[in-house]
Order: structure tokens, then sequence, then C-alpha cells
């Protein structure tokens, strides 16, 4: 089956931005996180992020054909033309509100990259396959952190719920974001089930 050719572009620009995106967010945090441990870790984070961002927008540049790289995508576009989801370009907030929203990207790219890795795309289920190594170490990292947080004092428990209420209606944005359609059959997708509400979600 043919895939449309800007239909293929506008993914791999969306996969792309998301982690550029992220990846400079988290960035803000080195030389401030709370403890060393944590600074060094967000920064890794960061550059696994940034490098996966090179490998999209590398194949979303030769797609598009003309010319360009990976860096030309990322710094020599107009600030409308990025395609990323809104929960990664969000303030970091707080220290907890940003290991959630750390946790609820990594929990959407474990599925989605596990799903890529069956794409009818060579090109993409490559790359899939080699960014869900780092995906996998990422959310399991960041769910370690949220639970700790989440069962520590009153009060990071009271930040942590704040930020999952705060953040969940931009993460459900993400699986409305990559829905498959009949004319995008790169994906090899089913659908992802609706993100059940808000309110019932407890640490």
């Amino acid at each position: 089956m043919t895939v449309d050719k800007n239909l293929l572009l506008q993914f791999l620009l969306r996969q792309g931005d998301n982690t550029l995106i992220l990846g400079h967010r988290v960035s803000e945090w080195c030389g401030h996180s709370p403890v060393l441990e944590e600074d060094i870790a967000l920064a890794n984070t960061a550059l696994d992020l940034i490098g996966q961002t090179q490998m999209w927008l590398g194949y979303a540049a030769e797609v598009q054909g003309e010319g360009k790289t990976a860096d030309d995508l990322a710094f020599l576009r107009d600030a409308w033309d990025f395609r990323n989801v809104l929960l990664t370009e969000l303030p970091n907030g707080d220290f907890g509100q940003t290991l959630m929203r750390q946790f609820l990207f990594d929990a959407f790219q474990s599925v989605l990259m596990g799903r890529l890795m069956g794409s009818t795309d060579e090109t993409v289920a490559a790359i899939a396959a080699k960014a869900s190594k780092e995906v996998a170490y990422h959310v399991e990292r960041s769910a370690d952190t949220v639970v700790g947080l989440g069962d520590g004092t009153e009060e990071s428990h009271s930040r942590m719920q704040a930020a999952l209420e705060y953040l969940w209606p931009m993460w459900a944005r993400c699986l409305k974001a990559t829905r498959p359609t009949p004319r995008w059959p790169l994906l090899a997708l089913r659908p992802i089930r609706r993100p059940c509400a808000p309110n019932t979600m407890r640490l």
C-alpha cells in the first residue's frame, strides 16, 4: 500500500518535535535539580530525547527531499511549523510536576514505540526499535520516582496529585494526536484505549 508522503512527513515531524521540545525543557533542570543524582539523571534523559530527535527529524528531512538536515528542521522552522503536543512544551513547574510529565510521556512512548516496531515502514520500525531501549529505562525510572514522591510526605503526595490532575488532559491529547487513520497505514497500530477521567486517578 502506498503511503501518503505528506502524512508520513507530518508524523515524523511530530515525533521529532515531541522529543526535541521535551528534551530542551528537561535540560532546564541541569544545575538546578534538588539533588545531584537527579540533576545528572535528567541531563541524561534530555540527551536521550535529543538523540531520538536526530533520528526522527533526520528521516523527516529525507522524506521531505529538499536537501535539509535534522538540524535545519530543528532550528530553522518558524514556531507555528512545530507539531509537538502541548504536554511537551509546558513550563517545568516544580520538580514533582516535571517528573509527573516525564512519566506520562514515557508511558505514552513506551506503548507507541512498541507498536511502531511493527510498522510497515522499515525506517520507522528501526528508529522505534532503537528508541525503545531508552524509553524502557526512562519509564521504569520515572515511574519509580513518581511512586516514591507520591508515597513520601504529605506535601510531596499533594504536589504529585496536583501535577497528575493538571497534566492528565494534556496526556490524553497525546493519544488523540497519534490515533491511526485508514490513510496512515505505516503506523500499524491498534486503537489505544480511551484514558479514564482524571478524577478517578489517585496516587
